[in-house]
């Protein structure tokens, strides 16, 4: 029996309602992204990044939710609740490894990129006479504000390379008063970008100050036992007078759930790469950084599949630990 033309008017009608279908949900591809307290500058880079996927990706839309930050981003991951985030490079490899604060509770989570690097800059009254990390051996020393993640990475480090300062505890304000004073002779404190951060340059402006340098070897044994950390090179020009040196950093980056698909974590890795004027203008600190080089040297976990395919096409050689995996 042939199909009438009603028949076959009807069945068009039917695949066309199908197809419709198939494209709204595909056009409506909902993203949310995990970042910061909305009174962090890193929260106004995820507005960027937000305004960068919803004009650059065809049927795909972004919103960013205010969160704990790091690891309240990768529970939020491992419970399906948010699909990418802010994740500092050095927790998202205790979660993905399962260690310390995850200890037996690791959590799955595929890096994108990397936006900035926090180099961890160990600053001394130059009065002090230590040159040294090795110097710091018993002298009065804050690893960092109290329940930093620069506190417990410095402590982490300085154990590694068997050194023992004398920790002094306290908030930024109570630290940088004593180094002025004298009753501390340093800390460590994170930099912004290649530049020492304004607690350092407040405290420079009363006190001479030195920046330690980790060695080729202690560099080398970081390395090998902490793969948590990045080690950087800090270029002469951190500070006034400041020489180049070497030292240690954890990244700040964008995580994705390792489900989010393939062509999309692709197409938001390449919108965002190739339009870096949004987000210099949101975040100063990544002006004039190269992303991609950032992301090969200082990620921490396997890079998402869609995020590997676009560094590989830009013709970078993506390094082992950061191959994406199953």
């Amino acid at each position: 029996m042939k199909p009438t033309l009603k028949t076959l008017l009807a069945a068009m009608v039917a695949s066309a309602t199908v197809l419709s279908a198939a494209a709204t949900v595909q056009a409506n591809e909902r993203l949310l992204i995990g970042s910061t307290s909305s009174s962090s500058s890193h929260y106004g880079y995820f507005v960027a990044v937000n305004q960068i996927i919803n004009s650059r990706l065809d049927g795909v839309s972004a919103s960013v939710a205010e969160t704990g930050a790091t690891v309240d981003n990768l529970r939020r991951l491992s419970r399906d609740q948010i699909d990418l985030g802010l994740v500092t490079t050095n927790t998202g490899y205790h979660a993905y490894q399962g260690l310390e604060d995850f200890d037996g509770r690791p959590v799955d989570s595929r890096l994108l990129w990397v936006y900035t690097v926090a180099p961890q800059n160990v600053v001394m009254r130059q009065d002090a006479d230590v040159t040294t990390l090795e110097a710091l051996e018993g002298v009065r020393f804050n690893p960092g504000i109290t329940g930093s993640a620069t506190e417990s990475t410095t402590e982490a480090v300085l154990e590694t390379l068997g050194i023992s300062p004398d920790y002094v505890r306290g908030s930024t304000t109570d630290v940088v008063d004593s180094i002025k004073d004298g009753r501390i002779m340093g800390y460590a404190k994170s930099g912004v970008g290649n530049k020492l951060d304004g607690s350092t340059m407040d405290i420079a402006t009363f006190t001479p100050v030195d920046v330690l340098s980790l060695t080729g070897e202690q560099a080398e044994t970081l390395r090998a036992e902490m793969p948590d950390v990045a080690i950087v090179d800090i270029p002469e020009g951190a500070g006034d007078g400041i020489p180049a040196y070497t030292t240690w950093a954890f990244g700040v980056a964008v995580h994705a759930h390792p489900d989010l698909d393939e062509e999309i974590a692709y197409q938001i890795v390449k919108a965002v790469m190739e339009n870096p004027e949004p987000q210099a203008n949101a975040f100063s600190a990544i002006r004039d950084a190269d992303l991609a080089e950032m992301t090969l040297q200082v990620g921490t976990v396997p890079l998402h599949p869609g995020a590997a395919r676009y560094f590989e096409e830009q013709g970078l050689e993506i390094p082992d630990a950061l191959q994406p995996v199953e």
